[in-house]
């Protein structure tokens, strides 16, 4: 049977991950324990195991690896030119360098972005609506992933003026640096806090959100698995969705499916998590499906 390489910065405790690549795979025709075999590489929010992990399933000799998040991605693509590698990633995948062009990807990987990255304004002004008020927003980002930092930053530095905003960056990548971070943002009296997307941050939720809600600070994710588990408002593509498309790409990769371009595609309002939209509020931002041919 193929054997599927699975490479995640977090820890196998948030399944929701899993359920939903399996479920994309079998819509593909595929079934692990089967007609397929998956080898899971967690590396429980240690980042630089990262390159570690990947070699092991490049030597493994998968037929393809299945990657969430920046970090797995890079190593990934460094550890082989040759495997097929489909991404999950909160970016443009050509600013990072992972793909060549939309039209025209080229080398081993394709994927999906879900766009985290340029909804940061709208999470932003949607925050504003919700806090009125709101002059000093706290901005939560981890240390450790420096490329979606820097991204978040960045963009989140270019909305705020224009709102009126001062923005402040707390760090954290270990559950002591998150108490750390709520304490600065109490005592320096931050207005609401601002998440980023990082799956450190995911996998703590339920301590985010317990500590926004003892402080009273209105805080925003892009993930709908943040007010789910009782915090205040998310905006953005539905993570779960990005998965199961995931493993649908992994699976055509399996067959031999004649790749395509990239495309853009507009997602119903029912793949997109928001738990408050203001009265007027449409936006519908589309998701980025990438095909780059498989190499073996």
């Amino acid at each position: 049977m193929p054997v599927i390489g699975f490479l995640h910065p977090s820890s196998p405790a948030e399944g929701y991950r899993v359920l939903q690549f399996r479920q994309g795979l079998k819509d593909a025709g595929f079934i692990d324990g089967e007609n397929v075999i998956i080898e899971y590489r967690w590396a429980d929010n240690q980042l630089d195991r990262l390159p570690t992990l990947a070699a092991e399933l490049a030597q493994r000799r998968v037929a393809v690896i299945a990657t969430g998040g920046f970090p797995s991605t890079f190593a990934a693509k460094a550890a082989t030119a040759t495997i097929p590698i489909v991404f999950v990633v909160a970016e443009d995948p050509v600013r990072l360098g992972l793909v060549t062009s939309l039209a025209r990807p080229g080398g081993n990987l394709t994927g999906i972005n879900f766009l985290a990255g340029e909804l940061a304004a709208k999470r932003l002004e949607l925050l504003r609506e919700v806090v009125p008020a709101a002059v000093r927003i706290a901005v939560l980002v981890n240390p450790t992933n420096a490329t979606y930092t820097e991204s978040i930053l960045r963009d989140v530095a270019a909305a705020a003026p224009a709102m009126g905003l001062q923005i402040q960056v707390l760090n954290a990548s270990t559950t002591r640096e998150i108490d750390a971070a709520f304490a600065t943002l109490v005592s320096e009296r931050s207005d609401a806090l601002f998440l980023a997307n990082d799956p450190f941050l995911i996998d703590r939720r339920v301590q985010l959100a317990q500590l926004a809600a003892r402080h009273a600070v209105p805080a925003t994710h892009q993930d709908r698995l943040y007010p789910e588990v009782g915090g205040l408002m998310s905006y953005g593509a539905s993570v779960k969705d990005s998965w199961r498309q995931v493993g649908v790409y992994t699976g055509r990769i399996l067959k031999g499916v004649k790749p395509r371009t990239c495309r853009s595609r507009s997602q119903r309002n029912s793949s997109w998590s928001s738990t408050f939209r203001p009265p007027g509020c449409s936006a519908s931002p589309c998701l980025t499906s990438c095909w780059s041919p498989p190499t073996r």
